[in-house]
């Protein structure tokens, strides 16, 4: 099973980014979506959550900025970042539990 996130990037605080998660596996619409983020001398944090069927849930940090979904025609999980702040700057990573995690992309928030 493959997962490649792709969409990060450097954009100054304020902005907008979109996140993708391509996921190569059948089952991937029967399973929750997530994403994570890790900081530079920080443990990794989950960010967002969607399960197959029923509400996303997001960290407090993120909520209201964030907003997490899926494609289940495309294999794909999406995290749009609104408002971004210099401290969301962190690798981020696609994850679906039991199948694994993407290898991460970078994201980068200037003030």
């Amino acid at each position: 099973v493959q997962l490649q996130a792709s969409g990060g990037g450097l954009v100054q605080a304020g902005g907008s980014l979109r996140l993708s998660c391509s996921v190569s596996d059948s089952s991937f619409s029967r399973r929750t979506g997530a994403w994570f983020r890790q900081a530079p001398g920080k443990q990794r944090e989950w960010v967002a959550s969607i399960p197959s069927a029923g509400d996303p849930n997001y960290a407090l940090s993120v909520k209201g900025r964030f907003t997490i979904s899926r494609d289940n025609a495309k294999n794909t999980v999406y995290l749009q970042m609104n408002s971004l702040k210099p401290e969301d700057t962190a690798v981020y990573y696609c994850q679906i539990p039991l199948l694994g995690w993407g290898r991460g992309t970078q994201v980068t928030v200037s003030s």
